[in-house]
């Protein structure tokens, strides 16, 4: 079986018009509070400098990284990925997370205009 170790076969490319056209409308403001929440945890911070680290990394790598079962790694990572901060590649059983670059700039972006 292929193991999923890169960020060309993790991550997919950024998809055009990704960053927002204006900065304070409500639509903006629900994806801002959605990350903030996803990085509000300590657990999930340290996930995302980890991904941050390398290309991309199967969950079993994070759980060898991180003093918490697989099960509260899973969790985490579930967080991450539905804020559209993390994206999961599966092939097969295992599945590789990746950090998205485009959605931590337009974070950045959202953050600077309050």
């Amino acid at each position: 079986m292929k193991r999923t170790s890169n960020a060309a076969t993790c991550c997919p490319p950024e998809p055009p018009g990704f960053e927002p056209r204006r900065l304070d409308d409500p639509e903006t403001d629900a994806q801002l509070a959605a990350f903030a929440k996803a990085i509000a945890h300590p657990t999930r911070v340290r996930i995302l400098r980890l991904l941050a680290r390398k290309e991309a990394r199967m969950c079993s790598h994070i759980v060898d990284e991180l003093p918490l079962a697989q099960s509260t790694v899973s969790e985490h990572l579930r967080i991450l990925r539905e804020a559209g901060l993390v994206h999961a590649n599966e092939d097969g059983p295992r599945v590789g997370y990746c950090i998205v670059p485009a959605a931590l700039r337009r974070f950045q972006r959202m953050l600077h205009a309050l």
